[in-house]
């Protein structure tokens, strides 16, 4: 089973479309998916949208009345995925955007990787397919000098984008080790490269797929702010990652 989780605020032109290209790819596919979406707090028609397609696809909304950020949606919906599967060992939970800047054929790739043995599937770094926007560019080129230099074992990862699959059992051992605490503790694409190192620990194998970004597509102008976005970088320096339990992460 693929859990595809997705946070979303206001994003009723694409999220509709988004749904149903994942439909299209999923079912070509032949694989077993369900669909988890957070409505953080959306404004305009996103609510609506969402419940007319609970009736065509296998779909899970979760709502908040108010937002609360994408880091905290995205583990609220961790949480959920990996607590609603039956095969922690065998299936993946799919973490994508909702404005369509990650496109759902890379499904196909994200899913034959985690299939061949991986157990987190993350973006090979500095991947993109369109001109980002000048904000954009240069959130990302401080956000990678704010992380530091990577450590030796540093498998390549780009951590701030958070296109990936991560086999429910990691979420899990990672959760349980959190001991009741959050996972993440910061937001925007800071909010990735926490989570890639909190839940790295839990993984035997940590695999990279040359995945581009999609900025041609959605209706919306970049929410990205660069020292908004650096900030919360800076804060992820000083997380410690959690310890499993033996030897044996998965």
């Amino acid at each position: 089973m693929i859990h595809i989780c997705i946070p979303c605020r206001d994003e009723d032109r694409t999220i509709g479309v988004l749904l149903w290209k994942i439909r299209e790819v999923m079912l070509g596919m032949d694989r077993d998916f369900h669909v988890y979406v957070l409505d953080d707090g959306s404004t305009d028609g996103t609510g609506a949208l969402l419940d007319k397609y609970r009736q065509v696809l296998p779909l899970t909304v979760l709502a908040e009345r108010r937002p609360i950020g994408y880091g905290r949606a995205l583990e609220r919906l961790l949480k959920t995925a990996a607590g609603g599967t039956r095969y922690p060992k065998r299936d993946a939970i799919v973490t994508m955007q909702a404005d369509f800047t990650e496109h759902p054929n890379h499904l196909h790739a994200l899913v034959r990787t985690f299939e061949g043995g991986a157990d987190i599937v993350a973006c090979e770094a500095g991947a993109e397919s369109a001109n980002p926007p000048r904000t954009v560019r240069l959130a990302r080129r401080l956000a990678r000098f704010a992380l530091g230099r990577p450590a030796p074992d540093d498998p390549g990862i780009d951590s701030l984008m958070g296109f990936r699959a991560y086999r429910a059992v990691v979420v899990r051992k990672a959760l349980r080790a959190a001991g009741g605490r959050p996972l993440v503790s910061t937001d925007g694409w800071a909010a990735n490269a926490e989570l890639m190192k909190v839940l790295a620990p839990f993984a035997r194998r940590v695999a990279r797929v040359p995945l581009g970004l999609r900025y041609d597509i959605r209706w919306r102008g970049s929410r990205v702010r660069v020292l908004g976005t650096v900030r919360q970088v800076l804060r992820v320096r000083k997380v410690s990652a959690l310890e499993p339990e033996g030897h044996g992460a998965v």
